[in-house]
């Protein structure tokens, strides 16, 4: 079975700021929300962990699997979306004409722009290798996957599981420590 789980709190995520690739450590009430998630999933089993190799997910992937015998393997794949200029920028859909809220309104109209900022192609390529060469394979052998990720990126994978259109990209409602069973 594939599961996965966004990371716990940071101070941007309280902030509304965008994250993206910027390395935020988890904040008090995030590592309170991987301790309750650990014990809320205590009983789910995983024999893998796969996660983004950020702070933020290491960081919720080492209390939700703190004292069981589960690996944890960081692959760049599973990097947050990169925001490019955006990351950092605080409550964007306050301010008019942002183009970054394109991402999150009508996220099949997304382009990013030329400056390091992610389009969904790029996203939708990475993570889709990742499930090919790591998760597949293993899904097949009838391995239980966890994948600690984030936001945009585990939209991403939830989509092309279930095979849903990018208009549906933000449909699962990927909450902070909340595990999903996909598909």
């Amino acid at each position: 079975m594939l599961y996965i789980i966004r990371h716990g709190k940071t101070d941007w995520n309280v902030r509304h700021k965008m994250q993206g690739r910027t390395d935020i450590p988890l904040n008090e009430e995030g590592r309170q929300m991987a301790e309750a998630a650990r014990e809320e999933y205590r009983d789910v089993h995983f024999d893998i962990c796969f996660c983004s190799p950020l702070i933020r997910a290491r960081e919720t992937a080492e209390i939700l699997l703190r004292g069981r015998d589960v690996p944890i393997v960081t692959d760049n794949r599973l990097m947050e979306m990169s925001f490019g200029r955006f990351e950092g920028i605080e409550n964007s859909f306050q301010i008019p004409d942002c183009q970054i809220n394109e991402l999150f309104f009508h996220p099949e109209q997304y382009v990013a722009e030329p400056d390091g900022g992610e389009d969904l192609d790029d996203l939708f390529a990475r993570t889709g290798e990742f499930l090919r060469e790591k998760a597949d394979p293993l899904l097949k052998e009838g391995k239980d996957v966890l994948i600690v990720g984030h936001g945009a990126m585990n939209s991403s994978i939830v989509c092309q599981v279930r095979q849903l259109p990018r208009s549906q990209f933000w449909s699962a409602g990927i909450e902070n420590c909340k595990l999903m069973k996909l598909p």
